[in-house]
């Protein structure tokens, strides 16, 4: 009995850490165009992910293609892109509903897409893209910046607008990662 209870003690802390969600993704957002919000940390855990800002205005809208083609090609493999409509550089006026709408039915996104976020530096800054930012030295500066973070919640690579999806360089580095 001795035993038993000793390893349950020791196994115990383990599994709190284990649970325990990484910083980067301790926040809850609505998915685009509806009411209920939910946590990163609940449902990507554990994942490669690429966070981006977007827009459905912009003169890098057409990256939603690309975006899409690496959610196909990686999600099997524990890969998942987040899109976060901003209008912070007054490239996305539209309300929710019709973003989505737009993204779906124009590029056929199927890759989460979340609430409309500001992004940019200031004062008005979402939280979690005020800890992409620190964390990786640099603030969106214009729409369809990119965030890598690996398995463990950690930033590891920040991508401008002009870098494309299909982009050797941040091929690699998600392929680096999966």
């Amino acid at each position: 009995m001795f035993r038993w209870l000793l390893l349950v003690c020791l196994l115990v802390p383990g599994f709190a850490a284990a649970d325990e969600c990484p910083a980067l993704l301790d926040y809850r957002f609505r998915t685009l165009g509806e009411e209920h919000a939910q946590s990163l940390c609940e449902a990507h855990r554990g994942q490669v992910l690429l966070v981006v800002n977007t827009a459905s205005k912009c003169g890098f809208t057409p990256q939603f293609d690309g975006l899409e083609d690496l959610q196909r090609r990686y999600g099997a493999r524990g890969f998942a892109v987040l899109g976060f409509p901003s209008n912070d550089f007054a490239q996305d006026p539209e309300g929710e509903h019709a973003i989505r709408d737009f993204c779906q039915l124009t590029y056929g996104v199927e890759f989460p897409m979340y609430e409309k976020t500001h992004v940019a530096a200031g004062t008005a800054q979402h939280p979690f893209f005020r800890a992409l930012s620190a964390a990786g030295g640099q603030a969106p500066a214009w729409n369809f910046h990119k965030y890598l973070i690996d398995r463990s919640g950690h930033l590891v690579a920040s991508f401008p607008s002009r870098v494309e999806p299909g982009d050797p360089r941040l091929r690699a580095a998600i392929e680096a990662l999966l």
